[in-house]
């Protein structure tokens, strides 16, 4: 894998290979040092992760109230839930400077996802898309998620199988149903559909 990963990822391409050995005894702040420096490279891979079906889903579930959205990247679902005419804070753990100014309707804060600066139940629906399997703590983030979302959280992940060495940074993996739930921890009020990626829903019983 390291010539055809020296050719798409360059000066980076060590970050990435020693990155899963490392990324469970790292600092907060190397953690996040790893994705500020790897963000160029990160940029090269489009504009979103996510596939259109996902896209389509989100949308037509999330369309009122206040959102979160954590892991927000490039801004791309964000601008398209902010053009439905609502209220969007996004949230990741490096925002460009450039992504603010393009985006001056929509509230910005860099942050972890695992310790997010909000009080709880704060917005009607927190969104995380292609995130989670970034995560260094999965059960703190999700405990958080669920912590600072009010009515719904809707989150997706790539089905993906563990490898070692890949073009990602992922260092959780969700290949089946099971294996979501499994981390995620079971709910019953709960949908997954299988739309090239996983989307789940879950209904909170807030107010």
């Amino acid at each position: 894998m390291y010539l055809p990963m020296r050719l798409v990822l360059h000066e980076h391409v060590h970050d990435f290979m020693a990155f899963k050995q490392r990324a469970f005894v790292m600092t907060e702040h190397e953690f996040s040092d790893v994705y500020r420096k790897v963000s160029s490279v990160s940029e090269l891979q489009g504009e979103t992760d996510l596939n259109e079906a996902c896209t389509r889903e989100i949308l037509a579930t999330v369309n009122s109230g206040s959102v979160l959205e954590v892991g927000s990247g490039r801004g791309y679902l964000a601008e398209k839930l902010h053009a439905q005419g609502l209220e969007v804070t996004a949230c990741d753990i490096v925002v460009s400077p450039d992504l603010i100014e393009r985006l001056p309707g929509i509230t910005f804060v860099e942050n972890s996802m695992e310790h997010l600066p909000f009080p709880d139940a704060s917005f009607d629906t927190v969104v995380t898309t292609h995130t989670l399997e970034h995560v260094q703590d999965l059960s703190k983030s999700v405990a958080e998620l669920r912590r600072v979302a009010r009515r719904r959280l809707v989150i997706v992940v790539p089905k993906q199988r563990p490898y070692k060495y890949n073009f990602s940074l992922y260092i959780n993996f969700f290949p089946y149903e099971w294996s979501l739930v499994g981390q995620l921890g079971f709910r019953p009020d709960v949908t997954i559909k299988d739309l090239g990626d996983w989307f789940y829903e879950e209904r909170l019983a807030g107010p």
